[in-house]
């Protein structure tokens, strides 16, 4: 019988490659510094607006943090043995503010020659996006669109450390292209170490129940109160085989997914600017 070994699978869209087992040091993000400053406050009581069934809560918190969350498309092109090719990666990002900046996981964009969002789900307008910051040892990356025309929904990234094993967690996505879907579950464990896609360790994860699927990477990991804890990047599956790729019927959701924490986007946001026009919003 084959010996099963678990593998750590990019989140992002089809065509993701299997993340490395080893650790490597966390290299310095850039240089530069994005004025980090205080959105409007989040309500604390999202809870308080119903009172009834968990799925009222869920509604809740997918109405006012779904218009935040757009969809990725990155396109790379290739010289082959007959002419250039191009293959195409999608994944999620969170707006961080109404000025265009956006952030998701440098994974879904590395290496692509044209980046495109879709603000609002599938029937919102398309913006062309630039890089504006990457860091790669945290697979953190900042997009900017232009602002123009667009009513941009700014999500509040808070800190994570009040997060707590067993409290509820809401992830919204695009997994499979299917656009701004909601999935619900809870805080698995907090502290994980997971491995960015050029090796580096990743600390202080927030592992969860909700599903997550190729598509959902770069999108926010929400708390009962609708703010971002984390970002979602990393699902796991066990495999009889250490070939498996995004896209394969087995790398989809087993229940065990990876956010990097809020606190470790918030201080990459305090240096990972490189020429954006706005500053980011942090908790």
């Amino acid at each position: 019988m084959p010996r099963q070994t678990i593998t750590l699978i990019l989140s992002a869209a089809l065509g993701g490659a299997i993340v490395a087992g080893a650790v490597a040091a966390l290299s310095p993000a850039g240089t530069r510094t994005v004025t980090v400053i205080s959105p409007e406050p989040a309500s604390p009581n999202v809870l308080a607006a119903d009172e009834g069934t968990h799925q009222s809560v869920a509604h809740a918190i997918y109405e006012r943090a779904a218009p935040g969350v757009v969809a990725i498309s990155a396109t790379a092109t290739a010289n082959g043995f007959f002419g250039p090719s191009q293959a195409a990666d999608s994944g999620s990002g969170i707006v961080l503010t109404k000025g265009g900046l956006v952030l998701t996981n440098d994974h879904v964009v590395s290496g692509a020659t044209s980046i495109a969002i879709q603000v609002g789900g599938s029937s919102g307008p398309l913006r062309r996006a630039t890089v504006v910051g990457v860091d790669a040892p945290h697979d953190l990356a900042l997009l900017q669109i232009a602002p123009d025309g667009l009513k941009l929904h700014p999500l509040q990234l808070t800190s994570s450390s009040a997060a707590r094993v067993g409290d509820p967690a809401y992830a919204i996505g695009n997994p499979y292209g299917l656009d701004q879907t909601l999935t619900v579950g809870v805080i698995s464990a907090l502290n994980r170490t997971i491995t960015a896609p050029d090796g580096a360790a990743i600390t202080g994860a927030i592992q969860t129940d909700a599903a997550l699927n190729p598509g959902n990477s770069g999108g926010p990991l929400l708390n009962a109160a609708g703010e971002v804890i984390g970002i979602n990047a990393q699902i796991a599956t066990s495999s009889s085989t250490s070939g498996n790729f995004e896209g394969d019927a087995q790398s989809g959701n087993t229940g065990i997914g990876f956010a990097i924490s809020a606190n470790t986007v918030i201080a990459d946001l305090r240096s990972l600017d490189r020429g954006a026009a706005a500053s980011a919003i942090a908790g």
